[in-house]
């Protein structure tokens, strides 16, 4: 499994076997695939692209085409354990409803998004002063699906925000394996190139990660 995603390899580890999974924004299935095959999950998939859905039929993946703002109203509620969300938190219209359908339909929602916090692309911003490209953020500004970017700060108060637990929580830097780390710190907000959280609601969960000061911004 050398050849995969490190944010997949990381779900991975996150997904109980024989889960009910839903990915949405799936692409052509690579990770549902390595989630059925790995962990047996009893997987689905929502992919708003039509290439990306046949890609994922080839690989005999139930997988439908429809959009994440629009389509997720009509799964039940707990239809699912795991909702995830790979990746595409920044690219839909409205993150806040998202995320909370996301544990409206799942017992846990599992969401990676590119950091806007990173250093790499606070340094580009002021020595260039133009958008930057990152491994995390590979595209011109032109040309990216992302409209909704954000840091981890940004992420985590919204999570509070919503009543949300943050059960797990780790960072991805430079194609390096995946690290736990406490999300709220400024100094991984500066750290990490992306994220990787597991969230549950509120009422269900345990105690919230109570982060200690560090010295950056």
């Amino acid at each position: 499994m050398n050849d995969q995603r490190e944010d997949f390899l990381e779900i991975l580890k996150l997904v109980r076997p024989g889960a009910r999974v839903l990915d949405i924004g799936c692409g052509e299935g690579a990770l549902l695939e390595l989630l059925a095959r790995e962990k047996q999950v009893d997987g689905r998939g929502l992919e708003i692209s039509q290439a990306g859905v046949s890609a994922a039929l080839a690989r005999g993946l139930a997988v439908v085409q429809g959009d994440a703002d629009r389509e997720l109203a009509d799964y039940p509620d707990d239809a699912f354990d795991y909702a995830i969300l790979s990746q595409t938190l920044q690219t839909v219209r409205d993150p806040r409803s998202v995320l909370v359908e996301l544990l409206r339909i799942a017992k846990g929602a599992i969401v990676s998004f590119p950091n806007f916090g990173h250093w790499r692309v606070r340094a580009s911003l002021l020595t260039k002063g133009r958008m930057p490209t990152t491994k995390a953020l590979p595209t011109p500004w032109w040309e990216t699906p992302n409209i909704h970017l954000c840091t981890l700060l940004d992420f985590t108060d919204l999570v509070e925000d919503l009543g949300f637990r943050i059960e797990a929580a780790s960072a991805l830097i430079r194609g390096k394996p995946a690290r736990p780390m406490t999300p709220g710190r400024p100094l991984e907000n500066w750290r990490a190139e992306a994220a990787i959280f597991l969230l549950t609601r509120g009422e269900q969960s345990a105690t919230p990660i109570k982060p200690a000061p560090d010295k950056l911004i």
